[in-house]
């Protein structure tokens, strides 16, 4: 029997979180997770635990209102940043260098298994039927890359730039990348961009099929209305295809951890010169950080 009850999307204490801000749109069901304009442009530990709560509250959510057999349940989750010009600058290269130059495994493992469990749950919609999807609009690196495409749906403005930079301080991206590019492409195509270590236009990669929506500069928001409008008619389609894709292809979390482990593994052995390397970034980083406050 379905609930007839007035929807409720149970929303957090506003001062829960310091670096999200989320917003439930009841027509389409749409969860928007925002990162808030002063937040770090990259993945700190504590925006990737804000980040994992936020996951869980949505889980239940979509748990619950399936339970109920809602016919206004969520049904779409949306990752986005409020950073002028910035999706995310990726991994917290500042952290990794102390950890490198101390030798700790265990503490880089730990980082990259909590960026994992956030790119796995968004890839395989929490096992449910959900639609993931990101909107970047600006830089998307690194990490930052890794993100946008563990989504379903990846939309990007035109202007927005995606690249793993990792290649040039001897790294690659160990938290999702390959697994994630190598299903949107053919693995040597994906290996290409891997080892390129440059940027790419957002223009470039929906003509290679890993944007999926190419968006007019100031126009991703709607771009991704237009999306859901259009596709909504035929959700339950779409998710016995996406299953139907996770069983012929599975992504199984225990992928992500091995080639974790090989990054973990690579990080230990780059060389001064390459945290030299590393420490350029670090600084962009952090110059950014100052800039927005």
């Amino acid at each position: 029997m379905i609930s007839d009850t007035v929807y409720k999307f149970e929303q957090p204490n506003p001062d829960k979180y310091h670096f999200l801000d989320t917003r439930f749109d009841s027509n389409f069901g749409v969860a928007w997770v925002y990162v808030k304009q002063d937040a770090p442009p990259c993945f700190t530990r504590e925006l990737l635990s804000e980040l994992r709560r936020e996951q869980l509250r949505i889980q239940k959510q979509a748990l619950r209102d399936i339970e109920e057999k809602r016919t206004d349940r969520l049904r779409y989750q949306v990752h986005a940043s409020r950073i002028p010009g910035i999706f995310s600058l990726g991994g917290d290269l500042d952290l990794f260098q102390k950890l490198i130059i101390k030798n700790d495994r265990g503490a880089m493992f730990d980082y990259g298994l909590s960026c994992i469990d956030l790119g796995y749950n968004t890839a395989v919609s929490y096992n449910l039927p959900l639609t993931t999807i990101s909107l970047v609009q600006g830089s998307a690196q690194g990490g930052g890359f890794e993100a946008a495409l563990s989504a379903n749906v990846l939309i990007a403005e035109r202007s927005a730039t995606l690249g793993f930079p990792e290649i040039l301080f001897n790294l690659f991206p160990g938290m999702g990348g390959v697994s994630f590019l190598s299903r949107r492409l053919p693995v040597r195509e994906a290996e290409k961009i891997l080892s390129s270590g440059r940027n790419y236009t957002a223009v470039e990669l929906y003509d290679l099929g890993i944007v999926d929506v190419l968006a007019e500069d100031g126009q991703g928001e709607q771009a991704v209305w237009e999306y859901i409008r259009v596709r909504d008619k035929h959700i339950k389609g779409y998710h016995a295809i996406r299953n139907a894709f996770q069983r012929v292809s599975p992504l199984v979390r225990q992928e992500l951890v091995d080639v974790l482990e090989d990054w973990v593994e690579a990080s230990m052995k780059i060389s001064s010169s390459d945290l030299k390397l590393m420490n350029r970034l670090v600084r962009a980083q952090k110059r950014k950080i100052k800039v927005d406050n």
